[in-house]
């Protein structure tokens, strides 16, 4: 089967990395996808080989390469997958959600992996950073990546865990800022806007998170054939950061429910405070308004109507009145 991975300098390249490892840990000459199974053949080897979006064409040529299942492969092309292991015969699948910053929002992404006793192969699509960074960690250490495939594994999963830690203090920084426009004298739409899409964001963030701690302890105390005993041990390690990251997703949760909830407290107080001033002013308009339409019925007999001062008396009467009403309400803070 010819299969080229020659992409458009526009794209990026389907296969990003595809090595072999000796049984020390060291890193052997890279190798085309032609050359996999028979690089698998030799004793004491393994393969790791990096993928990004591949297409359907790619996914057959591994899927013979490594002798993959038809339902996993059939799950790491369509992609939109939950959180999961598989276990298909002597090889795993699992199912990881993934996150970044992209244009200075959060975007998520997935990725695929597939284990086996003698390979390691990761399927990444949407928001995800590449796990070069990952994979040089481990060539760094050739006595551990001696191990196999399975430390390979605990590499890539720590290093998507680890990713989660900025995107997590990104969210406490926003919070905090926030949390300062909702305590400003004026009403921002802007603020309740923002609030939801911050817990709209955390929600997601959590649904990433969350599966990972089951997930962990299922390769800590299962697969004795994939996952060597050596390495389980480096499991609890980033088990023990997905339980942190998840505690501070489960905080901010709260606190952005409640920072809603005070924000709409906060505008209801205000509508509270502007009907007690528009009440207060009206207080002091209805004075002179009840004095005025008392005094302005065309009784002929009603008193002081006659008087040369009842005029003066009548306006008098009317300020004294409404300074007294005026200094009522602004004790009671209405106006």
């Amino acid at each position: 089967m010819n299969l080229s991975v020659e992409t458009t300098p526009s794209k990026p390249p389907m296969v990003i990395n595809s090595v072999a490892y000796a049984a020390d840990g060291r890193r052997l000459p890279d190798i085309t996808l032609d050359q996999i199974s028979d690089v698998l053949q030799q004793p004491d080897t393994f393969v790791w080989v990096g993928l990004h979006e591949p297409d359907e064409p790619l996914l057959e040529k591994l899927q013979e390469e490594f002798g993959l299942h038809d339902l996993a492969i059939e799950d790491a092309h369509h992609a939109h997958q939950r959180p999961k292991i598989e276990v298909y015969g002597d090889s795993l699948f699992i199912v990881l959600h993934t996150a970044q910053f992209v244009g200075g929002k959060i975007e998520f992404g997935e990725t695929h992996i597939f284990l086996g006793p003698r390979y390691l192969l990761t399927v990444r699509h949407g928001a995800s950073l590449s796990y070069s960074p990952a994979r040089a960690r481990c060539e760094k250490e050739p006595e551990l990546l001696a191990i196999g495939p399975s430390y390979g594994l605990y590499a890539v999963m720590d290093f998507i865990v680890d990713n989660f830690f900025p995107i997590v203090r990104s969210f406490q920084d926003e919070l905090a800022e926030v949390e300062s426009d909702i305590f400003e004298s004026t009403y921002k739409r802007e603020t309740i806007e923002r609030l939801y899409e911050l817990k709209k964001e955390l929600v997601t963030l959590r649904l990433a998170v969350a599966p990972l701690q089951d997930m962990l302890n299922q390769l800590m105390r299962f697969h004795p054939t994939i996952i060597r005993d050596d390495v389980r041990l480096y499991f609890r390690d980033v088990f023990d950061h997905a339980v942190r990251v998840k505690e501070a997703c489960d905080t901010m949760s709260e606190m952005l429910t409640a920072a809603m909830s005070v924000s709409l407290a906060m505008v209801t107080v205000g509508q509270g405070e502007v009907v007690k001033r528009l009440a207060g002013w009206a207080g002091l308009l209805g004075v002179p308004t009840l004095m005025a339409s008392w005094y302005g019925m065309n009784f002929k007999h009603m008193p002081e109507l006659a008087g040369e001062a009842s005029y003066y008396a009548f306006t008098a009467a009317t300020i004294a009145v409404i300074a007294v009403v005026y200094v009522i309400l602004k004790r009671a803070k209405w106006l």
